[in-house]
């Protein structure tokens, strides 16, 4: 995006309220900023007001403001979007701004915010600033707190943004459809000084966790699902298409995850330790905080993590529910695991030439599989690693961290060269016979009387109909 894009129109802004804006306000909006792109953009390094250290969003973007007198004033725009989820995979959903989610919004501690906020959506909605210290009037909760954003209408909110820490925005009408669209954001506020509970970081990321029901070769998110989402991803994104989070050796790293899905998420890394130093209440307590690799992000939940980047190498990091890194799943597909069926796939295939077995011997061999997929569909497990197929989708990406990367640079390093002789290798040398353990002790508890029989299983094969 051009510096041009990214510098708002000057003027003053009309008498604004909560309700629908005048003409005579419309004239003097900020103009809208679009992002297209599913990159990870540059962090926005702020031009005006008080500074602050950005965020990277992940695969998103900061939304640019302007400076009204003492205000900070941004444009939200609701509307249908084209996201590109992973290469050669689209959605069509909703969001803002042209992306979903929507661009991060970055303020300071203290800042007195005005957000307007346009409707191009077919049906009316509203924004919830999820966690956030405001008037009752500004909570976004349609029907409670405010009447909906009507088609082509433009509401005002306004508030100060009390304290410092991650929330996120969403809408609070027909929330069922417009969240599971895609319609969500983040929200960072940063410390307006030091912080004896909130350390400098060196790098500082952030995404939100989502999932969505799109059948293969569909588009349009299923919006009734409740529990069977088959696409699993990051700022919606889905790995290979989730960029990398590239650091430097010592660096502190700070990873924001808010989790606006239907599930909660054990987020992993390997590599390192991480403590748990915030959460959508604000900053844990130092006495509250112990080392974890592995920390659970429950619905409608922010967690903050940071670590120390000290292992040099490319490391992953991902949800520990192992059907969120496949992606493409079905949920109806029976395990065949050890099932010679060669003779039915010979028969299969005089009728059917591209059918093709799955999961006789695991599922590793689809990560692989050139197996015809309708046109627009997520592939399972597609990515590829220096040594051969990574066998990951989904919620899945790889901290990268390189002594010689610079200070800001976030760009991908490549793959990390592993310095000879610690790599994992093959061993083709003999093989003792393994020592078998000679010191079993009786059972503490025995067990009661023993069957006297073994138990043979039989397979009742089913019979055919009458006359076969």
């Amino acid at each position: 995006m051009t510096n041009a894009r990214r510098k708002f129109m000057l003027g003053a802004a009309g008498a604004v309220s909560a309700a629908a804006v005048s003409r005579f306000a419309l004239a003097t909006l900020p103009e809208p900023v679009l992002q297209t792109r599913a990159d990870t953009m540059p962090p926005l390094v702020p031009g005006t007001g008080r500074p602050y250290h950005p965020v990277v969003t992940l695969n998103g973007w900061t939304l640019p403001w302007r400076m009204n007198a003492s205000v900070k004033e941004f444009h939200l725009v609701a509307e249908p979007v084209l996201r590109e989820m992973a290469p050669g995979f689209k959605a069509h959903l909703w969001g803002y701004n042209g992306q979903s989610p929507g661009p991060t919004i970055e303020v300071v501690e203290g800042d007195r915010v005005r957000i307007f906020v346009t409707n191009k959506l077919p049906e009316h909605t509203s924004i919830h600033w999820h966690g956030q210290r405001l008037p009752n009037g500004m909570d976004g909760v349609t029907g409670l707190t405010q009447p909906g954003i009507l088609p082509g209408k433009t509401f005002v909110y306004e508030f100060v943004a009390r304290r410092a820490g991650t929330f996120m925005y969403h809408p609070h009408a027909d929330e069922m459809t417009q969240m599971a669209m895609g319609m969500m954001g983040l929200w960072v506020t940063h410390p307006k000084a030091r912080h004896p509970l909130i350390d400098e970081v060196d790098r500082d990321f952030c995404f939100l966790l989502n999932a969505y029901d799109i059948e293969p070769g569909a588009s349009t998110p299923k919006i009734m699902t409740m529990l069977d989402f088959n696409l699993w991803s990051w700022n919606s994104r889905v790995f290979p298409g989730i960029d990398s989070l590239n650091v430097r050796r010592g660096d502190k790293v700070r990873v924001r995850i808010g989790n606006l899905t239907m599930t909660n998420h054990p987020m992993h890394i390997h590599g390192h330790e991480f403590t748990v130093t915030g959460t959508d209440g604000g900053p844990v307590p130092k006495s509250a905080r112990w080392p974890e690799v592995t920390a659970d992000v429950a619905v409608g939940q922010m967690r903050q993590l940071e670590f120390v980047a000290d292992e040099e190498g490319d490391w992953a990091f991902h949800c520990h529910k192992s059907h969120h890194t496949m992606n493409a799943m079905g949920h109806d597909v029976p395990t065949m695991i050890g099932v010679d069926h060669r003779e039915v796939v010979e028969q299969i295939n005089q009728l059917i030439p591209d059918y093709m077995v799955m999961g006789d011997r695991g599922m590793a061999d689809m990560g692989e599989m050139e197996m015809p997929l309708p046109d627009n569909t997520a592939r399972m497990m597609s990515g590829d690693g220096p040594f051969g197929s990574v066998e990951m989708g989904g919620m899945f990406s790889v901290v990268k961290v390189r002594r010689d990367q610079k200070h800001d640079d976030y760009k991908n390093p490549g793959w990390y060269a592993h310095p000879p002789g610690t790599n994992a290798f093959e061993w083709t040398g003999a093989l003792a016979e393994p020592a078998r353990f000679k010191c079993e002790g009786d059972s503490a508890m025995p067990p009661g009387a023993r069957l006297v029989r073994d138990i043979e299983v039989q397979v009742r094969k089913p019979r055919g109909h009458a006359g076969h």
